[in-house]
């Protein structure tokens, strides 16, 4: 990551307090990866506008958006300016209590805005204090298993077990030679994708006419399934992959509470009551879109000190 972040936007509550941050803007050529990343609308500009947060170009590093964004505690409050990740990937982001602050550089060598922006950012993960992140990394996000799928011919360690380390042996007779086959099975059912010791494709709930188990309406369907004696077994077995039997699911007054993590082990979890509360010292308690234990750790920030 270079040493700027994004500035289509700027209306992140960082921005204006407690310090306001008003920095200079200058435009930079747009990164090649930009090209192939860029979520639209239309065709991602000639030059992108920045601004610096630091004077170092190097010692940066930025999250990628792929997986960071599954959990509803998650943020990003800054996009960084990168040539080697996605657009829009974070240079600055929030998980639980913890900042994921990418810039390498100390303050005394940050620019104006920066220092202000990295005292604002402080200020503000205070106010998640005691609300750890609601996700621990189990599994890779199903977004990265085509692009994984694409390779296994390349690489240098041994095709068959790299193979196998991913997929199913069921596939490799039928693929292990055909990785653009393998790649659009796996991108033509991206929705039913799942762990478990690999990365499977789930025949069993196409075979209930599901076309995805990350769905609230899926778990939802589910739990009406176990009345069909004619499924029961099959709902079982679904249920068991897909949570972790420590919760429990209201479809009527806390369904906006449940959500599906890829990371966090392919699994339908529950935000505890209260926990997307966020008090605001400028006004009352604003709920926060976007983070899974509940441990009862203070507040942290993390420095990001490697990569670019």
């Amino acid at each position: 990551m270079d040493n700027a972040a994004h500035a289509e936007s700027l209306d992140h509550e960082v921005y204006r307090a407690p310090l306001a941050v008003r920095p200079p803007f200058e435009f930079r050529n747009t990164p090649t990866v930009y090209r192939e990343t860029y979520p639209g609308p239309g065709k991602v500009p000639d030059q992108i506008k920045v601004w610096r947060v630091q004077n170092s170009p190097l010692g940066n590093a930025v999250i990628r958006l792929s997986g960071f964004r599954d959990s509803p505690d998650t943020e990003v409050i800054a996009a960084g300016f990168n040539h080697a990740k996605e657009y829009g990937a974070a240079g600055i982001g929030r998980q639980g209590n913890f900042l994921q602050w990418g810039y390498g550089d100390p303050p005394a060598r940050m620019t104006e805005a920066g220092r202000r922006f990295f005292i604002s950012c402080i200020h503000y993960i205070h106010r998640f204090d005691g609300k750890a992140p609601l996700v621990r990394r189990r599994a890779v996000d199903r977004g990265a298993i085509p692009s994984v799928a694409s390779s296994i011919t390349s690489v240098s360690e041994d095709k068959r077990q790299f193979f196998l380390r991913w997929f199913p042996e069921s596939l490799w007779e039928k693929y292990h030679a055909d990785p653009e086959g393998l790649t659009a099975y796996y991108q033509a059912n991206l929705e039913l994708v799942y762990y478990d010791r690999v990365y499977r494709v789930d025949e069993e709930l196409k075979s209930l006419g599901l076309d995805s188990n990350r769905k609230v309406e899926t778990l939802e369907r589910l739990f009406e399934l176990r009345k069909d004696e004619n499924h029961r077994d099959i709902v079982r077995r679904l249920l068991t992959r897909y949570t972790d039997g420590s919760g429990s699911y209201d479809f009527r007054n806390g369904r906006d509470r449940i959500y599906f993590s890829d990371v966090g082990g392919y699994k339908f979890k529950v935000v505890p009551e209260r926990y997307l509360a966020a008090k605001s010292p400028f006004g009352p308690e604003r709920s926060v879109n976007r983070a899974t234990d509940t441990d009862t750790s203070g507040a942290a920030f993390r420095f990001r000190d490697s990569g670019r």
